[in-house]
């Protein structure tokens, strides 16, 4: 007679084997991910502290040669702490679920691996979303939970007020180029000490129509989607439209929360522009799951594990992600207004 398998005695559902499994399933969604903004900064805590120190670049008057030098003066820095959010995500499998189906296109019962696999890649693009409309969050600003309450305002924190510039697009006599270096000149003051290679806008897609249709702005427009057209690569024109020295996109993200809330990451009429290439500016912090067999680790982006419950009937499997996303100079962050 043939015993039963237990797939827990076996190698692959430990939690690192099924957290490296989790963590190589490529997301399905992620713009902002993919415009690789945010570095990752994995902690051992569940709290972030921030050292901000403003650095000053000063003229310096030349000396007699033989004198004393002046001493470099070192400002204050100040402390700041964000706690880092816990987002636990579960699941069941039941026996129900196998027995009696097949697998897709076969005649072969269905089989744990399969179902634990499709799982996994339910709840990893559950995350996946989840942490790009965190990291949204930080480009604007304010980080909001699934549910709309605020996480984190870093314009409160850092004692800031956001920056809004408002591009006048009903009239046609504006001039949207000049509110374009408004926005670069802002961000190009607010570096202290940073660096960047361009400016990005991530914006709704009324604004954006608003934008390519004003009579300033439609011709480049035109031509730069006929350039894609004879280019032949099928790009879509609202990615990577040029104007004004800013690049902006279209962003239509849209998700729903537990209770069928559809939440909208940028509204159709705004706009938020965020300097690319910076070197310490966005970063995401992953801390350790709330698991003993990763206390004091540095964390990873996401976490599974399966628990069989002790009469056998059900298999819980746990995943679980702890990212904080933070920009850490909200002073070079631009909201911009159609009117």
């Amino acid at each position: 007679m043939d015993l039963i398998i237990n797939p827990f005695d076996e190698s692959g559902y430990d939690l690192a084997t099924m957290t490296r499994a989790i963590n190589i399933i490529p997301n399905t969604y992620g713009r902002v991910r993919q415009l690789g903004l945010f570095t990752a900064d994995p902690v051992r805590t569940r709290t972030v502290i921030l050292d901000e120190t403003n650095g000053v670049i000063t003229l310096l008057k030349s000396q007699p040669v033989g004198s004393p030098a002046p001493k470099k003066k070192h400002a204050k820095a100040k402390t700041r702490s964000f706690i880092i959010p816990h987002i636990p995500y579960d699941d069941v499998i039941l026996p129900s679920d196998l027995q009696g189906h097949r697998e897709a296109g076969s005649i072969d019962p269905k089989a744990l691996n399969t179902e634990m696999t499709k799982r996994l890649f339910e709840m990893r693009a559950s995350h996946a979303i989840t942490e790009e409309y965190l990291m949204v969050g930080a480009l604007k600003g304010i980080i909001l939970d699934a549910d709309g309450t605020v996480l984190n305002n870093l314009y409160d924190e850092f004692g800031i007020i956001m920056k809004s510039i408002t591009f006048a697009l009903a009239n046609s006599a504006t001039d949207v180029t000049a509110k374009c270096r408004a926005v670069i000149r802002h961000i190009e003051d607010n570096l202290l000490g940073e660096v960047m290679t361009g400016v990005h806008c991530l914006c709704g897609p009324t604004f954006f129509d608003t934008l390519i249709s004003h009579e300033k702005v439609e011709k480049f427009f035109l031509n730069h989607a006929k350039a894609i057209e004879l280019a032949g690569g099928g790009q879509d024109p609202r990615k990577g439209f040029s104007f004004g020295g800013i690049t902006f996109e279209e962003y239509r993200a849209k998700a729903s929360d537990a209770e069928g809330n559809v939440r909208q990451f940028i509204g159709d009429e705004d706009s938020h522009f965020f300097p690319v290439g910076t070197q310490s500016t966005f970063k995401i912090h992953h801390a350790p799951a709330n698991y003993f067999e990763t206390v004091n680790t540095y964390g990873l982006p996401l976490y599974a594990k399966q628990v069989m419950a002790a009469n056998g009937k059900r298999i819980d499997v746990l995943t679980e992600a702890n990212p904080l996303p933070l920009c850490r100079r909200p002073g070079l962050l631009v909201k911009g207004l159609i009117n």
